[in-house]
């Protein structure tokens, strides 16, 4: 049976690539706004009670909007924004972040697809504080590059119009950033950490990086034991969120954020020194796969009951 599947936003950047993961299959069809009533509310909603599953590629109030215009009780929706994230009534879209999510996902009608940044934290933090290995009021920073397309509309058109883009331009340096209310959900933490976030002069791609002063706990748990347990908290995770090899080493090649661009993994990485009671846990993924459409096309699969990875690379 072919699911009808609109996208109300999909000139945008993540509207425009999840379209792109959807092109060619058969068992979807795209439906899309005559351009001619693109402005008519009533043009969108029509669309909107017509889709088995609406993709909402929109600002916040638009896909609140977007929301409210749908009638039936039968529309599925995925909304991309950060409007519904801490929402208990939606299911949060990070498939492999608990046991039971990615079920959750596929038997509920409301997903609220993650931030890209959020995922690198919450995918590295919370085996950790589940396991009891660092507590939740553990006072954490991240730091994070991205392709420019993750600095959203107004930065892409900034990077791509001036001659001479900045290689390395920090923001967010108000410590207030939107993402945090999901991080600290979703990573189960009781304070929100302190994240600044940058993006570099490439397009897309992204590196997240928590450091961890462990010397600071009663009992600091060994690089190994950190490993293990982020290891096996995604041992079923079929290949989307994967675990380097715990390895002595200064530098690794494969810590470049485009290494998994157009593809939906996410590899995760633990580097200690035990002497010093510090680690370092880092996460690699497309900010607009994993981080973005990738993590749209997925949900899409699970909440249509058929192979999560169709239409998607797992490297």
């Amino acid at each position: 049976m072919t699911a009808r599947v609109f996208i109300d936003g999909e000139a945008g950047t993540t509207g425009l690539q999840i379209r792109e993961r959807l092109a060619g299959r058969r068992d979807i069809e795209l439906i899309s706004i005559d351009p001619a009533r693109r402005k008519e509310l009533s043009a969108r909603a029509e669309l909107l009670n017509a889709a088995d599953v609406a993709i909402l590629c929109l600002p916040d109030d638009a896909a609140k909007e977007s929301v409210s215009l749908i009638e039936n009780s039968k529309t599925k929706v995925i909304d991309a924004s950060t409007a519904h994230r801490v929402d208990p009534e939606w299911n949060y879209g990070f498939a492999e972040m608990a046991k039971g999510q990615k079920q959750a996902i596929a038997e509920g009608r409301f997903v609220s697809n993650p931030g890209c940044y959020p995922q690198g934290l919450i995918a590295t933090v919370r085996p950790l504080v589940e396991g009891g290995l660092i507590p939740a009021d553990f006072p954490l920073t991240m730091n994070a590059i991205s392709g420019y397309s993750g600095g959203g509309r107004q930065m892409i058109e900034t990077y791509e119009s001036e001659a001479q883009p900045a290689p390395y331009m920090p923001y967010a340096l108000g410590f207030n950033h939107k993402h945090l209310p999901e991080m600290q959900l979703n990573a189960k933490l009781d304070v929100a950490p302190l994240f600044q976030p940058a993006v570099g002069n490439y397009a897309q791609g992204m590196v997240t990086c928590i450091p961890l002063q462990l010397s600071a706990l009663k009992s600091a748990p060994s690089g190994k034991t950190l490993h293990e347990a982020i290891s096996d908290y995604y041992a079923d995770s079929e290949g989307f969120v994967e675990v380097a090899p715990f390895e002595a080493v200064q530098k690794v090649p494969e810590l470049n954020p485009e290494t998994f661009n157009g593809t939906n993994t996410m590899r995760l990485y633990v580097f200690a020194n035990d002497d010093r009671a510090q680690a370092v846990l880092m996460a690699v993924y497309d900010n607009l796969g994993k981080g973005a459409s990738g993590a749209a096309v997925q949900n899409l699969n699970l909440m249509l009951g058929i192979d999560q990875k169709s239409g998607l690379t797992v490297d």
